[in-house]
């Protein structure tokens, strides 16, 4: 499949799982996710927030909060991702693509070799651990900055396939957990 059938591909099993059904497992991921040493040692991490057709981060968004640890959200500027501190729920706005926004200051490029673990969300994995974005290259420009960070794939089972399509400069990740 291309990558334009092979997203359309993953919507469409979206749509077949309810809200509750995606909750469920959102859950069981988050959990999986609590549990890694990765997350455990991380003082640094990046998260996302999430889209509604994504595996719900919120609950590793506030644990990493109230635990303490720095947390960082994208904020889409132009092409590129920056970085912000997140500084708790109400410190969220919504942004581009109607995603909610951390207002917190920005996290210096020149820093994120201080980013332990990045987690991040994909249309589709595969067991080699390449993504597939939603194709607006996003991520593609963010990951090869992240270059100590452990990069953890976090994604909801039918979204891990036998193989997406790859570019030479896709970033794999380290780990994918679905």
């Amino acid at each position: 499949m291309t990558k334009r059938e092979l997203r359309q591909y993953i919507r469409e099993q979206k749509k077949r799982h309810s809200a509750h059904e995606l909750a469920v497992m959102s859950e069981e991921i988050c959990n999986r996710v609590l549990a890694l040493a990765s997350w455990r040692e991380a003082g640094t991490l990046l998260l996302y927030y999430p889209l509604a057709d994504e595996v719900d981060t919120k609950a590793l968004i506030k644990a990493a909060f109230e635990s303490g640890k720095q947390v960082l959200l994208p904020v889409c500027k132009g092409e590129e991702l920056e970085l912000h501190l997140y500084e708790g729920e109400a410190s969220l706005r919504q942004g581009a693509f109607n995603i909610m926004e951390p207002m917190g200051p920005v996290f210096p490029e020149e820093n994120y070799d201080k980013i332990q673990l990045a987690i991040i969300p994909g249309m589709a994995f595969d067991r080699a651990w390449h993504r597939l974005g939603r194709g607006k290259g996003y991520y593609d420009r963010l990951l090869p900055k992240l270059k100590k960070a452990h990069l953890l794939g976090i994604c909801f089972p039918f979204q891990l396939l036998d193989e997406v399509p790859t570019e030479p400069h896709d970033v794999k990740m380290q780990e994918v957990l679905k």
